[in-house]
């Protein structure tokens, strides 16, 4: 039970939807347990950074994945790995170790590669048929490429992926959450680039790469508690699930449950 349980209640987001991504820049296995026992029910998917995957112990790894497994949080490499993979051409390898390690989703990115529309739909269908939620992500990692590509372009990039079976779609973001994207030099979110996606994709099936107090806040109180935000530091994860539910300043009273 809670503590002051009789003073909130729990979110009951759709399928697919609430979702909660912790972008996790390698947490040990011990400060990991600590984290997963006071938020793991608040973090739905977990992402092991860029190719952090790849310089730790494979049995650290292994060890941390279940972790996330025993309480229910889906775990996945970063896409930056994939791009390693596809660049080297050891697609199936790079999947097989991921399938081996027991990581249950794949993110396709190519924030700093190219990767052309009829590979990335391939790759998009062979992570499927090899059991992985799958999770593309739109945008590039330099700002001056990613302001280059144009809202037009990033909105029928979510609509093809979507349309090549992807289970979400991350808009980048990095970690900072300023000058690319939806978000301006300050991290002030661009509300008609916002409002162009909303209109023309399918905003249940987009995690909005939120990783500053002020971009999760404006997600919350414009599209719901239940709204898919993503690249959450671990330290923030219980901050928050109070704002989604309304037991902080910046929300109270202002969400529906």
């Amino acid at each position: 039970m809670l503590a002051f349980n009789f003073l909130t209640q729990d979110r009951k987001p759709q399928p697919g939807t609430g979702i909660t991504m912790m972008l996790d820049k390698g947490l040990g296995p011990s400060t990991l347990d600590d984290l997963l026992k006071i938020s793991g029910k608040y973090i739905n998917l977990a992402k092991l950074g860029w190719g952090t995957s790849a310089i730790h112990n494979r049995a650290i790894i292994v060890e941390k994945i279940n972790l996330y497994k025993s309480y229910g949080v889906k775990p996945y490499p970063g896409g930056t790995l994939l791009e390693v993979a596809y660049v080297q051409d050891k697609m199936d390898q790079y999947l097989l170790e991921a399938k081996q390690l027991g990581f249950e989703a794949i993110e396709i990115s190519d924030g700093t590669i190219e990767i052309l529309p009829e590979d990335r739909a391939e790759i998009i269908g062979k992570v499927k048929d090899c059991g992985f939620k799958t999770i593309t992500e739109v945008g590039k990692k330099d700002p001056k490429k990613d302001q280059k590509i144009g809202i037009s372009r990033k909105v029928e990039m979510v609509n093809e992926d979507i349309d090549a079976g992807a289970d979400w779609v991350l808009l980048e973001a990095r970690e900072g959450g300023k000058g690319i994207g939806i978000y301006d030099k300050n991290g002030n979110v661009k509300e008609d680039e916002v409002q162009f996606f909303m209109d023309n994709t399918k905003p249940e099936m987009i995690i909005w790469e939120a990783p500053q107090k002020n971009q999760q806040v404006y997600f919350i109180l414009n599209m719901g508690p239940n709204v898919n935000l993503g690249n959450i530091a671990p330290e923030e994860i219980t901050s928050l699930e109070t704002m989604r539910r309304g037991l902080r300043g910046d929300t109270l009273g202002k969400v529906n449950l």
